[in-house]
């Protein structure tokens, strides 16, 4: 795998674990406010989520108001761009 496709991929896992988030988004918040401490949260977003811990630190970094329909198409959108620029579509 060159560089450009682990780039790529890489992208794509956080782009996934953000769209996750947003679907799920009342269980991800209900998993942020009971944590104690932000490396609980991000433990166990992922383990919600089935995401490493850079896809959950993207995910506790997202900002309430990109919890949006409009922005949720828009990652989707790019997710898929990403996809058709892989060899094997994943």
């Amino acid at each position: 795998m060159d560089e450009d496709e682990r780039q790529t991929r890489q992208e794509l896992m956080i782009l996934d674990a953000l769209i996750q988030a947003m679907d799920r988004r009342d269980e991800v918040f209900q998993i942020i406010e009971d944590s104690e401490e932000v490396d609980e949260a991000i433990r166990r977003v992922g383990y919600l989520l089935g995401v490493g811990e850079l896809g959950s630190r993207a995910v506790l970094g997202l900002q309430a108001r990109r919890f949006t329909r409009g922005q949720r198409r828009a990652l989707a959108s790019r997710a898929e761009e990403l996809r058709s620029n892989l060899p094997d579509g994943r």
